[in-house]
C-alpha cells in the first residue's frame, strides 16, 4: 500500500517508523511519504492560510496551495469546474435518490449526497482522505474497506480547517474523496486523526500483524459486531484479584461461550446501539438466551428492548 500524507508538520509522522508500522515498512508492505504543504507555496512567508470569507475568528487553509500539492501527488492537470454541467455528478445524484445519508452521522455535500458515498472500485484508484470533525464518524467498516486500497492520500488540516471547495473540486475530477471524524471532539490539526486512521487501516493488511488471528474477534469487527470480552494473563491471582475460574477449566467450548456471553453483556452495558443492529437470524440459541436475560426481544429482524 502506498501512503502519502500532506501536513505543515510532516516530521510528526516520524512515529510511523516505530513498532509494527516500522516493521511493515521494512518488509515492503507499506510505503509512506510525508510531504510539507509549504513546499507548494510561492510567497516569502510560505503562507498556507488566509482569513475566512464572511468574517469570523481564525484562519482557513487556502485552496490554491492545496490544489498545487494534490495535483502533483495525484497526477492531475488543473482545470475549471463548470458548475452549470451536472454530468460529473449524475452518478452521485442517483445514489442520493436511492438512499438517505446513514443514521450513523453521515452528512451531505452541497449537492445533497453523502460526502463519502463513492465506491472503492479499484485497488489502484487513489483515495483522498481529510480528517474533519464535522464529517461522518470513521468506523471499523471504513478501515476494512480502505485496507483494500492501493494508494491512500491524507490531507491534514490546521487552524479553522481547509477551504470547503477543495474536496468539492476533487470529487468533480472523479477522485474518491473521503472526509471522516474520529470522534465528537476537536483537535488542533489532522495529524493525530490521520495517525489513528492509518493504524486502524494498516493493521488489517495481510502480514502486518504477527498473529493474524488476533484481529478476528476484536471489538467492532465482523457483520454482527460486539465489544470484545475482557482479557487476562498470568498469574491467575494478582493482588487478591482472580481470573474467572472458567478460563482455567481447559474446556474450550465453555471458555468460548463465557467470552461470547461477556462480549454481549459488555456491549449491552456500554454500546447498546450495537446490540440493536445485530441480525437476529445470525444469532445462535445461546446468544438469544443471553440477550433475552438482558431484556432484549430477539424474534424480529433486529433485537429490541422489551
Amino acid at each position: 500500500m502506498k501512503i502519502d500524507i500532506v501536513s505543515v508538520f510532516p516530521e510528526y509522522f516520524d512515529v510511523l517508523n516505530l513498532s509494527l508500522f516500522g516493521k511493515a515498512q521494512a518488509k515492503g508492505l507499506v510505503e509512506v511519504r510525508a510531504h510539507n504543504l509549504r513546499d507548494w507555496t510561492h510567497d516569502v512567508h510560505h503562507s498556507v492560510d488566509d482569513t475566512p470569507v464572511g468574517g469570523g475568528a481564525g484562519m482557513v487553509m487556502k485552496p490554491a496551495v492545496w490544489a498545487e500539492c494534490l495535483d502533483d501527488l495525484l497526477g492531475l492537470a488543473p482545470t475549471v469546474v463548470d458548475t452549470t454541467d451536472t454530468t460529473d455528478m449524475a452518478a452521485a445524484d442517483d445514489t442520493a435518490d436511492d438512499a438517505a445519508p446513514a443514521a450513523s452521522g453521515a452528512i451531505a455535500d452541497d449537492d445533497g449526497t453523502d460526502i463519502n458515498d463513492a465506491p472503492a472500485d479499484s485497488a489502484d484508484r487513489p483515495v483522498l482522505i481529510f480528517p474533519n470533525p464535522s464529517a461522518p464518524l470513521f468506523t471499523q467498516h471504513d478501515a476494512t474497506e480502505l485496507s483494500h486500497a492501493g494508494h491512500l492520500l491524507f490531507g491534514c488540516g490546521r487552524y479553522e480547517g481547509y477551504d470547503a471547495r477543495i474536496p468539492q473540486y476533487y470529487r468533480a475530477q472523479g477522485v474518491d474523496v473521503r472526509e471522516y471524524s474520529i470522534g465528537d471532539y476537536v483537535l488542533n490539526g489532522g495529524e493525530v486523526a490521520v495517525s489513528v486512521m492509518l493504524e486502524a487501516i494498516t493493521r488489517l493488511l495481510p502480514g502486518f500483524m504477527g498473529n493474524a488471528d488476533s484481529i478476528v474477534e476484536e471489538s467492532y469487527t465482523g457483520e454482527n459486531a460486539l465489544l470484545e470480552h475482557r482479557q487476562y494473563t498470568k498469574p491467575a491471582e494478582w493482588r487478591g484479584l482472580k481470573v474467572p475460574d472458567i478460563l482455567l477449566s481447559g474446556d474450550h467450548g465453555k471458555v468460548d461461550r463465557f467470552r461470547r456471553d461477556e462480549a454481549i453483556a459488555r456491549t449491552n452495558e456500554i454500546r447498546p446501539d450495537l446490540i440493536g443492529r445485530l441480525d437476529c437470524k445470525a444469532l445462535d440459541k445461546a446468544d438469544r438466551k443471553t440477550l433475552m436475560a438482558l431484556g432484549w426481544e430477539v424474534s424480529g429482524v433486529h433485537p429490541r428492548r422489551r
